[in-house]
């Protein structure tokens, strides 16, 4: 055995020791990159640790994606801009996170059709590749999960779970009636997080409306209150994209 050969079959046993994959996996080319362009030791050991850091940080960016449950893929890069009253200089803002880190929530209010949860699964998975912990979830889902947490004792865990999350995305506020006891639990989420971490809301429904799905208008006012402080409200209009794209597509083929 050569003497390169011995120090690859040393480095593909202390990397598995180490769970280093990525310098196991990169050791060599990397090894013959630097030796064509005649770099140092060092320099050699920086290429190496930061490939290891990067697929790293690769893997848990995919981690965060898969754990906030998106129904579907969507960016905010791939947002239509052209036809929507949303400005592109709203949404660079809102990708960077700084809402985010003073804990802001975000309110999406628009027509169905208008990219309102396109772009709360954008909002979401931004945040997701920032390496913050996200959850989607419908209005309605969450209410029933809620719902089953208090019959099993287990409402106390379940909020705290939400509270430690980075950013709530609540989808389809506004299609689902809430009977009074869901509405309080769904109350009890938003104080949890209020002023702390921030929420992103998708509704078809104006503030004056929400009375429409909570029973209590107390409750009503409390919640559409932590919901606007210090709120980013985007309104994403009235026209349908997708009856927009069909109209076009008829047009097209005509």
């Amino acid at each position: 055995m050569t003497s390169n050969d011995a120090a690859l079959a040393a480095i593909n046993v202390t990397t598995k020791d180490l769970y280093l994959t990525t310098v196991r996996a990169e050791a060599q080319p990397l090894a013959a990159a630097a030796l064509r362009e005649q770099r140092s030791h060092l320099a050699y050991l920086a290429d190496v640790l930061t490939a290891e850091v990067d697929a790293r940080a690769e893997r848990r960016r995919g981690r965060r994606i898969k754990e906030a449950r998106f129904p579907r893929t969507k960016r905010l890069a791939d947002f239509d801009t052209t036809s929507s009253p949303i400005h592109g200089a709203t949404l660079a803002a809102l990708a960077t996170g700084a809402y985010l880190a003073a804990g802001e929530p975000v309110v999406l209010l628009g027509d169905s059709g208008t990219g309102k949860t396109h772009l709360l699964i954008g909002l979401g998975t931004a945040a997701c590749e920032m390496g913050k912990a996200v959850r989607y979830t419908t209005c309605a889902n969450l209410i029933n999960e809620l719902v089953e947490a208090a019959d099993d004792r287990e409402l106390a865990r379940t909020v705290a779970r939400y509270g430690r999350l980075d950013l709530l995305c609540l989808d389809e506020l506004g299609y689902v009636h809430a009977d009074p006891r869901g509405a309080e639990l769904l109350f009890q989420i938003m104080t949890e997080r209020e002023e702390k971490s921030s929420i992103a809301i998708a509704t078809n429904l104006p503030f004056s409306e929400w009375g429409t799905v909570f029973p209590d208008p107390r409750l009503v006012s409390a919640i559409v209150d932590r919901v606007t402080f210090n709120a980013h409200i985007l309104q994403t209009g009235t026209e349908s994209y997708r009856l927009r794209t069909s109209k076009r597509r008829r047009g097209q083929d005509s």
